[in-house]
C-alpha cells in the first residue's frame, strides 16, 4: 500500500510538472505577440525599420501614442463602440429572456414548433447579400440600429436560456402564481435574479463580440462619425503609410520636423492596436469566472 501510494504520488507530481511546463510554453506563445506589439508601439522609427524590436522597446518614445490620441475619430470610435456594445447587449438579454421563458414553461402550447423552428435557423442562413438588401429595404443603412439590431436574438442563446430556466425549480413559480404574480413579474423578480451567472456570461460574450465587430460597420455605415472603434483600427492597419502619416500629422510635423525621424507607420498601427484592445484586456480577467460557468451552462441538457 505504501509503495503504491508513493508511486501514485510520484506520478501525480510528474503530471503536475509536465502540465506546468506545457502551460508555461503556451502562455509564452500567447503572450509574445502582445508584448511584441506593445514594444513596437514604444519604439522609434529606426529600431522598428531595422527589425530590432522583440520583447523590449528600442529607442523608447511615446510619439506613436501622441499621434494616435490626436485623432478625433479615436474618441468617436470609442463612444460609438460603447454605445453599440451596451445597446446590443441589453437588447439581446431582454428579447432572449422574453422568448426563452415561455419555451421553458410546459403550459405553452406551441413550444415544440417554435423550438424546431429555432433549430432550423441554426443550420440555414439567408446569406450576406439578402441580409444587406433586407437592411437597405428597412431603411437601417447608416444608422446605429444597423449595428444593434442584427444578431440581437440567436437560436443558440434562446436554447441555452430555455435550458437554464427549466432547471430552476418550478415550485418557485407555482408559489408566485398562488400569490397572484403574473408571468412577467415571475420572470423579472424570480427567474432573472436566479440567472445572474447566465446573464453575466452572455453579456460578456455579447460585449466582446460587439467590441471586435468591424464587418457590420464596413457593410452598413457610410458616415465615418458612426464608425466603431475596430473599423477605425482597420483603416489604420490598411491605410497608414509614410504618406498617410505625413498627411494626418499635418501641422504637427511642420511644427516638429524631427517627428518623422521618431514616429513609424508600423509603430502607429501597433499603438492603435494597444489602445483598441486595452479595455478588454483590463475587463476580461474580472469576468473570467463567468466563462467557466458558461461552459457548465452549455453542458446542461434540457
Amino acid at each position: 500500500m505504501i509503495k503504491a501510494w508513493k508511486r501514485e504520488s510520484f506520478g501525480s507530481k510528474l503530471f503536475d510538472v509536465i502540465n506546468a511546463v506545457i502551460m508555461i510554453i503556451l502562455i509564452s506563445i500567447f503572450l509574445y505577440p502582445i508584448i511584441n506589439v506593445i514594444a513596437i508601439s514604444f519604439s522609434d522609427h529606426q529600431s522598428v525599420t531595422r527589425g530590432l524590436v522583440t520583447l523590449l522597446p528600442r529607442g523608447f518614445t511615446t510619439a506613436s501614442y501622441t499621434f494616435v490620441f490626436r485623432d478625433s475619430f479615436l474618441y468617436t470610435g470609442y463612444a460609438n463602440t460603447v454605445m453599440y456594445a451596451a445597446g446590443h447587449t441589453l437588447l439581446m438579454l431582454v428579447v432572449t429572456s422574453l422568448m426563452a421563458y415561455p419555451l421553458s414553461r410546459g403550459g405553452f402550447v406551441g413550444h415544440k414548433f417554435v423550438t424546431v423552428f429555432l433549430m432550423v435557423t441554426m443550420f440555414f442562413n439567408g446569406g450576406l447579400i439578402p441580409n444587406y438588401i433586407n437592411m437597405r429595404n428597412l431603411g437601417l443603412m447608416n444608422t446605429i440600429w444597423a449595428m444593434i439590431l442584427p444578431g440581437s436574438i440567436a437560436a443558440y442563446n434562446v436554447i441555452i436560456f430555455r435550458t437554464f430556466f427549466k432547471n430552476i425549480p418550478y415550485e418557485l413559480s407555482e408559489a408566485a402564481h398562488m400569490e397572484g404574480a403574473s408571468e412577467l413579474r415571475i420572470l423579472i423578480e424570480i427567474i432573472l435574479p436566479l440567472s445572474k451567472a447566465l446573464l453575466a456570461t452572455f453579456a460578456l460574450f455579447s460585449i466582446v463580440s460587439m467590441w471586435n465587430n468591424w464587418f457590420s460597420g464596413l457593410l452598413y455605415l457610410n458616415d465615418q462619425g458612426k464608425y466603431p472603434l475596430q473599423l477605425i483600427l482597420r483603416n489604420y492597419l490598411f491605410e497608414i503609410d509614410n504618406n498617410q502619416l505625413q498627411q494626418r500629422a499635418g501641422m504637427s510635423i511642420q511644427a516638429n520636423p524631427l517627428m518623422m525621424r521618431v514616429i513609424d507607420p508600423k509603430g502607429v498601427r501597433m499603438a492603435m492596436i494597444v489602445v483598441t484592445m486595452f479595455p478588454i484586456m483590463v475587463i476580461y480577467p474580472f469576468f473570467q469566472k463567468y466563462f467557466v460557468k458558461g461552459v457548465m451552462i452549455g453542458s446542461i441538457k434540457g
